[in-house]
């Protein structure tokens, strides 16, 4: 392959362009985590703010994103992405809901596509910036044209920041909307703020302005006290129950996610309380430490035989340690405390395979195809489903779920590859052999698609 040295003003003006869309471009996603407990504590939370701003709950997906850090945004459309981070910082339930509600703000203003609109707007005067950088270095003025070019980013971010701030502001002020018009107070938010990000000010205050997305704590904070302090329930608290579902969750969190260290730290021995015992019994469990798990969490299940998430941890711990037989009547306890859950539905099917192999597959798959009804994209799921059709011989069946799993991933070619294979053993004109050929036409036209933009 030939090799040429490229000028060196070509070179600052490609520096350039590139550095305007990485200062601009949302940050890659982190790896996102399931856990039915928490995902039914943040809809509980998230549902009454989203009617109360209008929305659809049922259009709004919420995610949960492995970063300790205490943050939450909104993407790709009408999905909120919640930090583990931020349930462990957060120290009330209304604290958490506040955050959930000034995301819910940015959803209900339409901020996503505007800021599309406004990324498109700050790029002209950079864009501008460039062409008269390159055209005073054809004048014979290189070091004028570098400085015109290389400026091209802090153009493009500093009219875009600007606009940011703007729409954050204005989700705290929808967020103390939603809260009041719910019974709930917006102070849960100020003291997250003051606590989180108001010690770093200082910090913030002295980086260059093109950089800072968001108005300055304090100022966020004196206009959010202004609406809050006259607000109707501004003296609202937390009811004891939504306190202690909130304490268990995030006990469970530390748990799984903290070293042994931090989690004796926080919840240490002589703390007998639900919490304690059950962030402890997460962390033993996690250093195969099994006689210690399992019996802080029967501690936990005779004391509450009505919480479906001491059973499904215990199901959770036998399983995963060669005893599917002796999870499988925890996984049952929790899906009938929880029957429209498809996380314990996907854990009782998975007992059944381990436990009865062939003679529990009828049933796992049973459980799987309810919880594909609700996750149509649940590619655990179809997975399993795969295995349990391919105990009973099932081939056809198998590579159509093997399809599915890999469509739900975005393995086009693979996707294609099964539903091909499945089409050949299902029975022409059957709903399953339509749903492969509808596998294949969608996968055939996206690698087309994506081909012609490559």
């Amino acid at each position: 392959m030939a090799r040429f040295a490229a000028p060196s003003w070509l070179r600052v003006f490609v520096l350039a362009c590139a550095a305007i869309f990485a200062t601009i471009a949302p940050a890659a996603a982190q790896g996102l985590i399931r856990d039915a407990e928490m995902e039914a504590l943040l809809r509980d939370y998230a549902d009454p703010v989203l009617t109360a701003a209008g929305l659809q709950p049922d259009d709004v997906e919420i995610l949960i994103v492995n970063d300790q850090t205490p943050n939450a945004f909104v993407a790709a459309g009408q999905r909120i992405f919640i930090h583990t981070g931020l349930v462990t910082r957060a120290q009330t339930p209304n604290e958490l809901i506040g955050v959930i509600a000034h995301e819910t703000g940015h959803i209900s203003g339409g901020h996503l596509a505007r800021n599309r609109q406004a990324m498109e707007a700050s790029m002209r005067p950079a864009f501008i910036s460039i062409g008269l950088g390159i055209l005073a270095i054809a004048a014979g003025a290189p070091d004028a044209g570098a400085a015109l070019i290389s400026g091209a980013p802090q153009f493009a971010q500093g009219n875009f920041v600007r606009h940011t701030q703007v729409q954050e502001s204005a989700a705290d002020q929808l967020a103390v909307t939603v809260l009041d018009q719910t019974g709930q107070s917006g102070e849960g938010l100020i003291s997250f703020f003051n606590r989180e990000f108001r010690p770093s000010e200082f910090l913030v205050r002295r980086a260059p302005a093109y950089v800072v997305t968001h108005p300055f704590t304090s100022d966020r904070v004196e206009a959010l006290r202004q609406r809050v302090d006259s607000a109707e329930h501004h003296g609202a608290t937390d009811s004891p129950e939504s306190i202690a579902r909130f304490n268990l969750v995030k006990a469970k969190l530390v748990g799984f996610l903290e070293p042994p260290g931090r989690v004796l730290a926080a919840y240490p021995e002589s703390d007998r309380s639900q919490p304690a015992r059950y962030a402890r019994a997460v962390s033993a469990y996690r250093e195969s430490r099994l006689d210690v798990a399992r019996g802080l969490v029967q501690s936990l299940i005779d004391e509450s035989p009505d919480n479906p998430y001491f059973e499904e941890l215990m199901g959770q711990i036998l399983f995963e340690n060669g005893r599917a037989a002796e999870s499988l009547p925890f996984n049952q306890r929790a899906l009938a405390l929880r029957p429209d859950e498809p996380l314990l539905q996907i854990a009782v099917a998975r007992s059944l395979l381990g436990a009865q192999g062939r003679d529990g597959a009828p049933e796992a798959i049973r459980q799987l195809q309810r919880a594909v009804a609700l996750e149509p994209d649940n590619a655990f799921a179809w997975r399993e489903m795969a295995s349990a059709h391919d105990l009973l011989g099932q081939d056809g069946l198998a590579r159509l779920a093997s399809a599915e799993q890999a469509y739900a991933v975005g393995d086009l070619p693979r996707a294609q590859n099964f539903a091909e294979r499945a089409r050949q053993s299902l029975t022409a004109g059957t709903p399953p052999w339509r749903r492969a050929g509808d596998i294949i036409a969608s996968a055939r036209v996206q690698i087309e698609d994506e081909g012609g933009r490559s």
